[in-house]
């Protein structure tokens, strides 16, 4: 499963068996036009989970509102709460993609900075 969208709130880490695990919540929006013509904008929010190595990136450099790329599966877990069993679905990520860098917002100390795109002209003679 592949998502862009952007964060909820700020991720929270914490050991769990010795490896780091992140959980945090990205927004998609979809727009589209009902029966009757009326543009409907729609957000649905995924639950992500990193592990490892993945979990101290998306900790230290992710912040509310970054735009992310979040490659993964999909896992249902069940838990107790007050005698009822649960049971929530995430997506387990193998791969996150930082798409807004430090210069949108306040940004994460140490975050490395956006790339730029060049801006440079090339003459090549043709006529379009």
């Amino acid at each position: 499963m592949i998502i862009v969208g952007n964060l909820g709130s700020d991720p929270e880490s914490r050991e769990a068996g010795g490896s780091t695990v992140c959980n945090f919540r990205v927004a998609t929006n979809e727009s589209y036009k009902d029966s009757t013509g009326t543009y409907v904008d729609k957000t649905e929010w995924h639950s992500v989970v990193a592990w490892g190595k993945l979990a101290e990136i998306c900790g230290t450099y992710l912040k509310k509102g970054s735009q992310v790329c979040i490659e993964g599966s999909l896992q249902t877990r069940s838990y107790e709460k007050d005698g009822v069993t649960k049971y929530t679905t995430e997506i387990k990520a193998r791969e996150m993609t930082m798409l807004s860098g430090s210069d949108s917002g306040d940004g994460a100390a140490g975050s490395p900075p956006a790339a730029k795109p060049s801006r440079e002209v090339v003459d090549t003679g043709l006529p379009f």
